[in-house]
C-alpha cells in the first residue's frame, strides 16, 4: 500500500530511542523527509548508520530540549514546512498520586503538555495554509485505565488527550487530521525500567515480573515498536485522511475497555 509519505516532511520527537525512534525510521522507509528530534542525537546517528544509505539520506537529526521554550522556538524556525508532526515524550519518574509534590506536577505538566502544546502551534499555521497536516501524539494506555505506580503519566496524558480532541475539531475541515496512539506493553528500554522497579520493590526478578505481565495480555506478549509505529505511519498518511480526534490503542488487547 503507498502511504502516500514521499517528499511530506516529518518531525518525530523523542527519536533517539524506542518509539519515537522505531516511529521515525518507518517514516523514512515510506519516503518521507524526517527530522528526528531528541534531547542528545548521538543515539540518533547511531540508528541511522544501520539504515540503507538511501533511508539514512532522509533522515537530519535535530537536537531539541523539550523543556526548553527557547530552545524549540529556535528548532522549529529552522525547519522549514512540516506536513507531519509526531509528537512524543520519555515518562515522568514512576510514584503514586499522593507521592509528588505539587513542583514535580507543574515541572512534569511544563514539559510534557504545554510546551508540547507550544511546538504543536508553530508548525500548524503552515498545516492549515497548506490545507494538508498531520499530528499525531505518542500518550499511553494510562489514560483508559490508570496505570498503577505511574500517576504522573496517567494524569497529565490524560490532559493531553483532552487537548488533541479539542485541537482534532477545530482544524479538521481545513485538512489537518490530529489522533492520539496509545501503546500498551510495547517492548523498549522504558518497559524494561518498570519492569526493573517493579522487581525491586517486590523482591522478585525483573525477569519474573515481565513474564507475569505478558500473562496480563491476550496477545501473550509484548509488543514490538515496529508494529507500533506502523500504525502511526498510516495514520500520518494520505490513506487516513478521515480518521481524527481518535485514541488508537496498540496493546494486544491489554486494555478490555471500550
Amino acid at each position: 500500500m503507498d502511504l502516500g509519505l514521499a517528499g511530506k516532511h516529518a518531525l518525530v520527537l523523542g527519536a533517539s530511542r524506542g518509539l519515537g525512534a522505531a516511529t521515525a525510521r518507518v517514516l523514512a522507509q515510506e519516503g518521507a523527509r524526517v527530522t528526528a528530534a531528541a534531547r542528545t542525537v548521538d543515539d540518533i546517528r547511531s540508528w541511522v548508520a544501520a539504515l540503507p544509505p538511501d533511508v539514512a539520506a532522509r533522515v537530519v537529526p535535530l537536537a531539541l530540549d523539550m523543556r526548553s521554550r527557547a530552545q524549540i522556538d529556535a528548532g522549529i524556525a529552522s525547519l522549514g514546512d512540516v506536513d507531519i508532526l509526531v509528537n512524543n515524550g520519555g515518562g515522568p519518574p514512576p510514584g503514586g498520586a499522593a507521592d509528588h509534590t505539587a513542583e514535580t506536577w507543574i515541572a512534569q505538566f511544563e514539559t510534557m503538555a504545554a510546551n508540547l502544546f507550544h511546538l504543536t502551534q508553530q508548525v500548524l499555521p503552515g498545516m492549515r495554509a497548506r490545507g494538508w497536516g498531520r499530528i499525531v501524539t505518542i500518550s499511553s494506555s494510562g489514560v483508559v485505565q490508570p496505570i498503577p505506580n505511574l500517576a504522573l503519566s496517567n494524569g497529565v496524558r490524560a490532559a493531553v488527550v483532552g487537548w488533541s480532541k479539542s485541537l482534532a475539531t477545530e482544524v479538521a475541515s481545513e485538512g489537518v487530521t490530529v489522533n492520539v496512539v496509545l501503546p500498551g506493553r510495547i517492548h523498549t528500554a522504558r518497559v524494561d525500567q518498570l519492569d526493573a522497579v517493579a522487581a525491586q520493590k517486590q523482591g522478585r526478578d525483573a525477569a519474573e515480573i515481565a513474564r507475569a505481565s505478558m500473562a496480563t495480555i491476550p496477545a501473550g506478549r509484548y509488543g514490538r515498536p515496529e508494529e507500533f509505529a506502523d500504525t502511526v505511519a498510516f495514520l500520518v498518511s494520505t490513506r487516513a485522511s478521515y480518521i481524527t480526534g481518535a485514541t488508537i490503542r496498540v496493546d494486544g488487547g491489554m486494555i478490555r475497555a471500550t
